[in-house]
């Protein structure tokens, strides 16, 4: 079974919580795979991550607990071919616009005659050609996952949600957000608004729908939204907001406020 379906099955009513992986290092993703992070997005999208990186990220991954997605760069067969060859199981389609789209996406992961992707007998998805029913049985391990990030995809959620193959839903609020003419107010009301309203049709529709947060209080309203797996932040804004939090505790002057470190960010008493 897949490792991420099976995680937001489980979850019950403390939502996984993962994080995102731009900084194509697989010591920090070792690092924060043994934080505790439930999940975390193994990110070719926004980062210089190529296939040999993406390989060593997910080895470095499987020495911790952290359930690994893969975002891919784009909805391109050739790339999701590649990226499961190489051994990743749960996949995550950033920009997704239609139901369309939704199924090429999922036919990418599937071999013929369910799908389109390639046939190969000795990758690391097959333990090197030891897994010898993996043709006929490779498609139950894999998740798909697909962003919606506009409110064009949202007005089609029914239908992407319909599109057999779809494990979840995942709402990027950043890209929303610009596409509502409101870029980078990802808490605005009338951003949040639509992405309630997608939870609430997720929970009509049984599907798992997530998202990513900037702090601890954007993840916190979230769950309270009831989003059913959550993202805090990344590896390099975690980096730099402890360091600069240190930093500034460090420098503070006798009788200023006292700074405290905060997932994702700070705060002072």
């Amino acid at each position: 079974m897949n490792s991420f379906r099976q995680l937001i099955k489980s979850a019950g009513s403390q939502p996984p919580v993962g994080t995102w992986l731009l900084s194509a290092s697989p010591l920090v993703a070792e690092a924060l795979g043994h934080a505790g992070f439930d999940w975390g997005v193994v990110d070719m999208e926004h980062s210089p991550l190529d296939l040999a990186g993406a390989v060593q990220m997910l080895q470095a991954l499987g020495n911790t607990r952290m359930v690994p997605v893969l975002r891919v760069p784009s909805n391109d067969a050739v790339v999701v071919k590649r990226v499961l060859d190489a051994g990743a199981t749960t996949l995550m389609f950033p920009n997704v616009q239609s139901a369309d789209e939704a199924a090429r996406a999922v036919a990418a992961t599937r071999y013929p005659p369910e799908g389109v992707r390639g046939m190969v007998g000795v990758s690391r998805a097959t333990r090197y050609g030891t897994a010898t029913d993996y043709l006929k049985t490779g498609a139950r391990e894999i998740g798909v996952i697909v962003q919606l990030e506009s409110v064009a995809a949202i007005d089609a959620l029914d239908a992407i949600a319909a599109v057999p193959g779809v494990d979840a839903l995942f709402i990027g609020p950043a890209d929303l957000s610009a596409d509502m003419g409101l870029p980078g107010q990802t808490m605005h009301p009338q951003v949040i608004e639509r992405m309630t309203h997608v939870v609430r049709r997720c929970a009509q529709l049984g599907m798992a729908v997530g998202t990513i947060g900037n702090n601890a209080q954007q993840v916190a309203r979230y769950r309270a939204c009831g989003f059913g797996y959550m993202a805090l932040g990344a590896d390099l804004g975690l980096l730099v907001g402890a360091a600069q939090a240190a930093l500034h505790a460090l420098r503070r002057q006798p009788g200023d406020a006292e700074v405290h470190t905060l997932a994702g960010g700070t705060v002072t008493e």
